[in-house]
């Protein structure tokens, strides 16, 4: 009897951010085989589909991680939650980044995220430009 893989967490982006597309390309990156991740832009049909539209409005418009047990995780939460989802160094990294209190890291990732596009050249494309072997792993 063969065990299907777990199915990808969905990360969701803002596509006009040049932050949240080197964000992805470095996801991409470590994830090779994509087991661990699919990706789809902020707002898009994805998205709507399956983020509950009651919380749609309180959700910040850089990141979003939709975890396998289905807890939308945002802010610092979401970027611990994927530094431990690669998993070697990185979930490491992201036991470090864990221990920090969460309204501390929740403020830097705000700046952060303020000053974001203006720090950080909007990509060329609305979608990062993959490989076209990982296009698959894009989603609307």
């Amino acid at each position: 009897m063969t065990v299907a893989p777990p199915a990808p967490e969905r990360v969701f982006y803002d596509g006009t951010c040049g932050l949240c597309h080197r964000g992805v390309r470095f996801l991409l990156s470590r994830d090779r085989d994509g087991r661990a991740f699919r990706f789809a832009p902020l707002g898009g049909p994805t998205f709507l589909r399956e983020v509950d539209p009651a919380i749609v409005g309180g959700l910040p418009d850089s990141f979003v991680v939709v975890a396998r047990d289905g807890r939308v995780l945002t802010r610092s939460e979401g970027t611990v939650h994927v530094l431990r989802e690669l998993g070697g160094v990185w979930r490491i990294a992201g036991g470090f980044l864990g221990v920090v209190p969460r309204p501390l890291r929740d403020f830097v990732y705000d700046r952060m995220a303020a000053a974001r596009k203006r720090w950080f050249a909007r990509p060329p494309d609305l979608c990062p430009v993959v490989p076209a072997d990982q296009r698959s792993r894009f989603d609307p």
